[in-house]
C-alpha cells in the first residue's frame, strides 16, 4: 500500500485570497472551489510565533486532474514579504503544474499576458517552462501523462514542486524513503536552460523523484502521479525562503500530499528518524470538511502537510457531504462522484 495518494495542495500564502484565486483560474484554471473557509489556526502556533491566528483559506481544485491550490489570508496580522526567491534556495522554488502539451500551454500564457520564461527542455528531454504570478510566486508547466479527464489537449493542476536543498543524499532519502517517492528519473549535475532565463549559466545538482500513483485511494484518480525535483546550487550558498517569517507570509507555505492512512505514514516517517511537528491527532473541523492532517518538515525545514479527508463537499448546494470514515479510504471513488465536484466551478 503507497504511503501518500497524490498531491492534495500547494499552500500560497496571499494578501488578497480572491485576487489571487482569480489569478489561478486565468492562469492555470485551477476553477473549482471546492471549500471557502474562515476560522482560527490554533495548531499551527509553533509556525506563527506562539500565537494563534485567523485565516481565510479557499480550496480550489483544475478537474483535469492534478492536486489544487489552498489560497490562504491571514486576517488578524499583515503578512511579511520576504526576499524574492532564486532557484536553488531552501524551501518550495515553484509549484509544478501538469500539461498534455507545455509548448500549446505556453503559447496560451503567452496570449493571456503572464510573465514567463522562455521554454526549455529539462534533463529527461521534455519541455516546459516558468510563470509568474503577480506577486512573484513561480509555477512550472511540465508534461505528466495522468489525467482524470481525456481529451487532446488540457493543462491540468499541481503534480508536484520545485525544492531547493543543501544536501541532496539527505534529501532524496527524506522523499524516497519517508513519504514513499521512490522512482528516481534522474540525478544530473550541470547548467540547464529550463530554469529561467537569469540560470542558464549557473550550475546545479537536480534530481527528479516520481511517485506512480496506484489509484487505490478515494481520491487518487484526480490527483494523478507526483513528481518532486529536488535543486541544489553549486555557486552559491542558498537562502532559506522563510527565515524568520511566519507560516501563512507571502509565498508556498506548504506541500500538502493526500494519505490514505495518517497514522501507517507516522510510524514510517518516525522509523526514519522525521517525527512529526504538528499533528491534529483526529478529525479536525475546517467547516465546509475535515480530516486529520500533520506536518513534517524536510531537510532544510520546507513544511509537507499530510491530510487524511475524513470530510469532503461533494455538491455544495444541495448539502451533500462525502464521509470517509464511514466509506474507508483504500478504495477510489467513482467517477460520475468526483465528477460532481466540478459542477462547484467558479465562473468569471
Amino acid at each position: 500500500m503507497a504511503y501518500i495518494s497524490g498531491i492534495q495542495q500547494v499552500g500560497i500564502g496571499c494578501v488578497n485570497s480572491p485576487e489571487t484565486f482569480k489569478w489561478l483560474r486565468n492562469a492555470l484554471g485551477v476553477n473549482v472551489q471546492i471549500f471557502d473557509d474562515e476560522a482560527q489556526a490554533p495548531l499551527m502556533t509553533k509556525y506563527t510565533g506562539g500565537e494563534v491566528h485567523k485565516r481565510r483559506a479557499i480550496l480550489a481544485m483544475n478537474m483535469n486532474g492534478g492536486g489544487g491550490a489552498e489560497i490562504w489570508q491571514f486576517t488578524s496580522r499583515t503578512p511579511s514579504v520576504g526576499p524574492a526567491i532564486k532557484i536553488g534556495d531552501l524551501g518550495i522554488n515553484a509549484v509544478k503544474f501538469k500539461s498534455t502539451n507545455p509548448k500549446m500551454s505556453y503559447s496560451n500564457s503567452q496570449a493571456k499576458g503572464i510573465k514567463l520564461s522562455s521554454i526549455g527542455v529539462d534533463p529527461k528531454g521534455d519541455q516546459n517552462y516558468i510563470l509568474e504570478d503577480f506577486a512573484g510566486n513561480s509555477y512550472q508547466v511540465v508534461k505528466d501523462l495522468s489525467w482524470f479527464k481525456s481529451q487532446s489537449f488540457m493543462q491540468g493542476g499541481a503534480c508536484g514542486a520545485l525544492i531547493g536543498v543543501s544536501n541532496m543524499d539527505l534529501s532524496i532519502a527524506f522523499y524516497q524513503n519517508g513519504l514513499g517517492i521512490n522512482k528516481l528519473i534522474y540525478d544530473v549535475t550541470g547548467t540547464f536552460d529550463d530554469l529561467g532565463d537569469e540560470n542558464k549559466d549557473k550550475k546545479f545538482r537536480r534530481a527528479l523523484l516520481k511517485f506512480n500513483n496506484p489509484f487505490t485511494a478515494p481520491f487518487s484518480k484526480l490527483l494523478g502521479d507526483v513528481q518532486i525535483e529536488l535543486i541544489q546550487s553549486l555557486d552559491r550558498t542558498p537562502n532559506k525562503t522563510f527565515e524568520n517569517r511566519f507560516w501563512g507570509d507571502l509565498g508556498f507555505i506548504h506541500l500538502c500530499f493526500d494519505v490514505p492512512d495518517l497514522h501507517r505514514l507516522k510510524l514510517n516517517l518516525e522509523k526514519f528518524k522525521y517525527p512529526l511537528t504538528v499533528d491534529s491527532g483526529d478529525t479536525f473541523d475546517m467547516g465546509e470538511s475535515g480530516g486529520r492532517f500533520a506536518y513534517v518538515e524536510d531537510p532544510d525545514g520546507t513544511l509537507i502537510e499530510m491530510v487524511e479527508t475524513h470530510k469532503v463537499p461533494i455538491l455544495k448546494k444541495f448539502n451533500w457531504f462525502l464521509d470517509l470514515k464511514k466509506r474507508g479510504q483504500h478504495k477510489p471513488l467513482p467517477n460520475w462522484m468526483l465528477s460532481l465536484m466540478g459542477l462547484n466551478k467558479i465562473k468569471d
